[in-house]
């Protein structure tokens, strides 16, 4: 298993708004992966807005391919994300999970 992560920064008066636009376009896309096992978003005061980490679980590094495009490492985007970041980090983090105990 794959672990995949995201952090910005979100404007303070758009995060409330940006969940419910993140529910409409990347966890509709993250859920319709094939592969992908499951989406976790966090979020945190931060200096300059609200910092946001989505974290994101997968089977492989196909099927993060087949949600993130040919470069894994960079960062998807919907038309309005823009809108709600102070600004959007374009790149984001993979671990390989060694032990999941629950």
């Amino acid at each position: 298993m794959i672990i995949r992560l995201w952090r910005s920064v979100a404007k303070a008066e758009m995060s409330d708004a940006y969940l419910d636009y993140f529910r409409s376009t990347g966890l509709r896309d993250y859920r319709a992966t094939p592969g992908n096992r499951s989406v976790t978003v966090l979020q945190r005061p931060a200096p300059d807005g609200v910092e946001w980490l989505i974290i994101t679980s997968w089977d492989s590094w196909d099927a993060i391919r087949a949600f993130a495009g040919d470069d894994p490492n960079r960062a998807r985007f919907y038309p309005e994300d823009a809108r709600y970041f102070v600004a959007l980090d374009d790149r984001v983090e993979h671990y390989e999970v060694l032990l999941d105990e629950r």
